[in-house]
């Protein structure tokens, strides 16, 4: 410091100075030195929003006169244009040049998912997640835009329904102890001797529930079997008196018509159903009583006595 000062002193201006004059001038000189350089430094530089200073220009304390420091975007922020680079000139920075933008990153879509992308898919962006028709979000039903990309844990799974229940008296085709997925069909079947009652499948759905609900086995019930027996009267044998079988046979032969004519009010009383069976048997019936009597007519030789009767 003493060689310093003895420089920058003119000569014989030594012999003037005293001890204390010399300690006054050396103050001088070093609020001088430090000034000077302090104003050849640049401060540490000023940043916005979307632009900052890399890691290596933050760790620096000190920005002499034509140093130079980088800049970047910040979080979220792509390069649009320029260099980022500033230099210290004249204990100032020179102007940036870089410009910055909103990152676009779009979502990763996985197997059976929708995105909901209407308010964008710019830095801080929130988008809704849904999945196809079958299967449903596990997980966060949202995802949003951050710095290092989208945050949130959704996928979709396929709509499970449950084990489908096992039929007394039948049997079903699914026979795994995994639950039926969206679109499966069980097909259901009775034993000998029994009756599927409702429908013989069933499908799982969109919803995890089955289309409709599952069967069941009846056993067969026996019908009761209506038979009609035939019953032929058995003819009397002719009496003595002559005069009176012409007039027994005119009232049977009455009756059975009568029975006849009246069978159709019989149906009345079942709604207007026809029992045929019934009536085919009063004809035959009828018939054989015209035809004994036919018999008897001959048999006897009355019929040119009551040829009128016989011939009805």
């Amino acid at each position: 410091m003493d060689q310093i000062f003895s420089q920058l002193l003119q000569p014989g201006m030594e012999v003037l100075l005293d001890t204390c004059g010399r300690r006054t001038v050396k103050v001088l000189l070093l609020l001088h030195l430090f000034f000077a350089k302090a104003t050849a430094d640049c401060p540490k530089p000023q940043t916005r929003g979307d632009v900052v200073l890399t890691d290596d220009a933050l760790l620096m304390n000190n920005f002499p006169k034509g140093v130079g420091v980088t800049l970047e975007c910040a979080n979220g922020f792509v390069k649009d244009n320029g260099s980022g680079v500033i230099t210290c000139v004249d204990d100032n920075w020179t102007e940036p040049d870089l410009t910055c933008k909103k990152g676009l990153w779009s979502p990763t879509l996985l197997p059976n998912m929708i995105f909901n992308t209407s308010t964008g898919t710019l830095f801080g962006a929130l988008i809704k997640v849904t999945c196809d028709k079958g299967f449903q979000v596990s997980g966060s039903s949202f995802k949003q835009c951050y710095a290092l990309g989208w945050v949130g844990d959704a996928k979709c799974e396929i709509v499970t329904c449950e084990i489908p229940v096992k039929l007394t008296k039948g049997n079903s085709s699914w026979d795994s102890q995994d639950e039926p997925m969206y679109g499966e069909i069980i097909h259901y079947m009775c034993e000998e001797g029994y009756t599927l009652i409702g429908k013989n499948s069933i499908k799982c759905s969109e919803t995890g529930e089955y289309d409709s609900p599952p069967p069941a086995c009846e056993g067969v019930t026996a019908k009761a079997i209506t038979t009609t027996e035939m019953v032929t009267p058995t003819p009397k044998p002719p009496a003595q008196d002559s005069s009176a079988t012409p007039t027994a046979l005119r009232d049977n032969t009455v009756r059975t018509s009568t029975t006849a004519a009246a069978s159709p009010s019989v149906g009345d009383k079942h709604d207007g159903a026809v029992d045929t069976n019934q009536d085919v048997g009063e004809f035959l019936s009828l018939v054989t009583i015209k035809m004994f009597e036919l018999y008897l007519c001959f048999a006897f030789n009355f019929a040119f006595v009551f040829q009128d009767t016989c011939l009805l």
